[in-house]
């Protein structure tokens, strides 16, 4: 497990947002707690890794049902927090880079991964640091629940693309701009159900999809349509359809 600084500190790092790190940082050395502040996202855990893979094998024509199907893939995770993506990507044979402007997420996920057994590259810094390192770009990018919490979505967007290959992908989920959403993201999770700290998430910072297709075409990406999350509340599953009015997830390529 490699861990290090994407770029000199001097870089400006403008989607970071301070109070949103903040936040993080007092949830950081809970990630792998299934039953702590990041319950929700290990609950979505399942349903987000079996999209990304069953998405990666049909687009590089792998066999999803191979041990290690993404096997030589190179996938960046923007915002990683504690790894609860790296780790999976990396068991199904991707090289994975994890990087977070948060340190304190950092040192979770590279604990955890040390004692998994996992090799996986954790880098303290931005995606403006990234780009600026002159990193080659990868066979997938993905930006998983991070632009509701950046300070510069378009810009945030732009950056990410470049760091999409030709032929690549990026996936892209995060939390509609709705009534809906404000009720069952903010109210029922935060203040009802107690799922999140208060204040994790900001009405204000949800994205409606036609903000993320523009985004992405403007990174110079090709958008399929936008597919809509959805969870049960009796059974803790999570499925995807067209309901886009909570969760959503987007997949770009570049052509």
């Amino acid at each position: 497990m490699a861990y290090k600084e994407t770029a000199p500190e001097n870089i400006s790092r403008v989607s970071v947002d301070p109070a949103e790190m903040e936040s993080f940082a007092r949830m950081a050395e809970n990630w792998w707690d299934v039953n702590g502040p990041f319950k929700p996202l290990h609950i979505m855990n399942g349903a987000r890794i079996d999209f990304i893979k069953e998405t990666l094998c049909e687009h590089f024509g792998r066999d999803a049902d191979a041990e290690r199907p993404l096997e030589g893939l190179r996938i960046l995770d923007i915002g990683c927090g504690g790894g609860l993506l790296c780790e999976p990507m990396t068991r199904l044979g991707a090289k994975v880079t994890g990087v977070d402007a948060l340190e304190t997420n950092l040192k979770t996920a590279g604990t955890h991964a040390a004692q998994m057994g996992l090799d996986i590259d954790y880098r303290h810094g931005t995606i403006e640091q990234l780009v600026q390192s002159k990193e080659a770009p990868f066979d997938a990018v993905l930006n998983m629940e991070v632009i509701e919490h950046v300070a510069n979505p378009p810009d945030f967007m732009r950056d990410c693309g470049a760091m999409v290959k030709e032929g690549g992908l990026m996936f892209c989920s995060t939390i509609n701009r709705t009534f809906k959403a404000f009720a069952f993201a903010i109210l029922g999770a935060e203040y009802v159900l107690r799922w999140l700290p208060k204040g994790t998430h900001q009405y204000e910072k949800f994205v409606k999809p036609v903000q993320i297709q523009r985004w992405l075409i403007d990174a110079g990406l090709t958008p399929e349509p936008s597919i809509g999350m959805s969870l049960n509340p009796l059974t803790n599953v999570w499925k995807f359809g067209a309901d886009l009015s909570i969760n959503y997830v987007t997949v770009a390529a570049r052509n």
